[in-house]
């Protein structure tokens, strides 16, 4: 660690990049608003993680920028053409399902995650499962073939698929071209969000099915209906977009292990056009979600055209990304309510794709040691800034999906105590129960956002009021699930750590969410400093937390804010 200080003694205090590297490979890319004090604090290393990093370090590189945004979009390009291991990293998304209609003579379709050249591609999706539901809905309706060109040529007579109707057989001229060609632009029209075009006749067939009481066929048929009315879910929802805003992206991140999955919904006019998926290597630590979000943003836009606004289901943080997209003039939103919050809800569910065939819950149950499985769990978070705003948030998982309608929260006594704050939370939550005051049934599990002192918090909660629920903690840093008798440190790819990180996670979302609503409804005394705008108010709450915190700050600390300088740090200083 003393070399790494050397090293930083001889580094500019200017903006810039810089690249821990070992034999030529890049390990580490970061960025610096003063590059020596940076690179200093890795002397120090945050996290055990970083620790490893600069152990295996043998050099290090670096470059001046003239500006913060600069060294942000270096910082993006340089991940993305190094992918080093110890960053959040953007990885690519082919591995998800898509539909493809090919480009022969009589196209073939088929699910694939790797089209064809010249093929005519739909996606990609998230649910295989109801992907092939829709095809073979197609295949049925329409007759659209599925077999390879080896098959189809030189056929004398149909194959088993026409046999059992889903192929009309134009192999063997059962069907002529233009005829088939027609069916493949209804099906075209269908992946286009022309819904009807599949969902109507099969609606038919289903009434008719029910007529003739062929009731089985009909139940088959109404599930492949819903499937079908579903599969458009998402794109045809309109996009609340404020005034001159034609194109919003809608993003969601789901963390699981040591991987990250961001969901990105696209709106043009209002309309959701396009839906994709990326994977990142998960971050350490406490904020994993601001964290995930600060690194996707710049890696991901850096090459392409920004929105008009971002949807985003907490804020990044990072006011180095802040910055840079209120300067190319994109509007951040982290929405609480309304159309908007149901977009980012539908961008966390892309997000949060459960694998098939996974029991969870069983897995869960059998970890911890549960009388039943736990089918309901709630999760509770305390979120406040230097005890000012302080909130707790109560969310409700069922069957491993979130509840929203069971989403509940509450404003808390200001105290700058997460142990007090915690008691008072699950102690509302606990009387609300036993007085019969909560019309939600007791979870069988509540998990608490924190470590063994929020844990003992919540149970001295509980077992003053006299509420019997199974209650666990689950750590930030370390993802050790922490129980009234012993300690859990679960694999990290274990699908029972996965389910309780989800309700972790979320918790901390809608807390945190709830206190930036607060917090920012309340006019401060900063409106009134000549020359603190938006953005500079911005930048100091979020350095110092609160109003309280800017007050306590000195002059020194104010000057070191982006846009602060000698003369309007002392303005607030005096202000304040």
């Amino acid at each position: 660690m003393d070399a790494v200080r050397d090293v930083a003694g001889e580094l500019p205090a200017e903006p810039g990049v810089y690249q821990f590297q070992r034999d030529g490979t890049t390990l580490y890319v970061g960025k610096a608003v003063d590059l020596r004090a940076r690179v200093r604090s890795y002397a120090d290393p945050r996290s055990a993680r970083i620790a490893r990093m600069v152990e295996r370090a043998e050099a290090l590189d670096f470059a001046v920028t003239d500006t913060e945004t600069q060294a942000l979009l270096l910082e993006a390009n340089l991940i993305k053409r190094h992918q080093p291991k110890y960053n959040v990293r953007l990885k690519d998304d082919k591995s998800y399902p898509l539909v493809q209609l090919t480009d022969h003579e009589y196209p073939r379709i088929e699910v694939t995650r790797d089209p064809n050249e010249g093929a005519t591609a739909y996606g990609p999706y998230t649910d295989l499962g109801r992907v092939e539901t829709v095809v073979k809905a197609i295949r049925e309706t329409y007759g659209l073939r599925g077999c390879s060109p080896h098959k189809f040529e030189g056929r004398e007579r149909p194959c088993l698929d026409h046999d059992i109707g889903l192929c009309t057989a134009p192999c063997t001229g059962e069907i002529g071209e233009e005829a088939y060609l027609g069916d493949v632009e209804s099906a075209k029209r269908f992946f286009e969000g022309e819904t009807g075009v599949l969902a109507d006749p099969i609606e038919r067939e289903m009434e008719r099915a029910a007529q003739e009481e062929a009731f089985e066929r009909a139940a088959n048929l109404r599930d492949r209906l819903e499937a079908v009315r579903a599969f458009h879910s998402g794109g045809g929802e309109a996009v609340a977009a404020q005034s001159g805003e034609r194109h919003v992206d809608v993003l969601g991140v789901a963390i699981e292990g040591d991987t990250a999955t961001v969901a990105r919904l696209h709106s043009e006019g209002g309309q959701l056009v396009e839906r994709d998926q990326h994977t990142l290597t998960a971050p350490e630590g406490e904020d994993r979600v601001a964290t995930v979000l600060a690194a996707f943003v710049p890696q991901y836009y850096a090459e392409r055209r920004l929105p008009d606004a971002l949807l985003l289901p907490e804020d990044p943080g990072d006011p180095d990304v802040a910055d840079w997209l209120e300067t190319e003039g994109v509007a951040v939103r982290v929405p609480g309510a309304g159309r908007e919050a149901r977009l980012v809800d539908l961008a966390l569910k892309n997000a949060h794709r459960r694998a098939g065939g996974r029991d969870e819950l069983g897995a869960l149950r059998d970890a911890l040691g549960l009388d039943r499985r736990p089918e309901r769990i709630e999760g509770v978070d305390v979120s406040h800034a230097q005890g000012k705003a302080v909130v707790g948030s109560d969310v409700t998982f069922v069957d491993g999906s979130a509840e929203k309608s069971d989403y509940r929260r509450k404003k808390l006594d200001e105290e700058n105590d997460d142990y007090a704050n915690m008691y008072r939370l699950v102690k509302w939550r606990a009387e609300r129960a036993v007085e019969g005051r909560d019309d939600r049934p007791d979870p069988d599990l509540l998990l608490v956002d924190g470590g063994a002192g929020q844990l003992d918090a919540a149970l001295d909660a509980i077992e003053e009021v006299g509420w019997d629920v199974p209650t666990v903690a689950l750590a930030k840093r370390e993802e050790t699930v922490v129980t009234p008798d012993t300690q859990y440190d679960w694999d990290e790819d274990a699908p029972h750590l996965h389910v309780l990180q989800r309700v972790r996670d979320e918790a901390h979302r809608f807390a945190v969410q709830y206190h930036q609503s607060l917090r920012d409804s309340v006019d401060t005394a900063l409106d009134d400093v000549d020359g603190v705008g938006p953005a500079t108010r911005k930048r100091l709450l979020r350095r110092f937390g609160s109003v309280e915190g800017i007050r306590d700050a000195s002059v020194d600390e104010l000057r070191e804010i982006d846009g602060v300088g000698p003369a309007l740090a002392e303005r607030v200083a005096r202000r304040l």
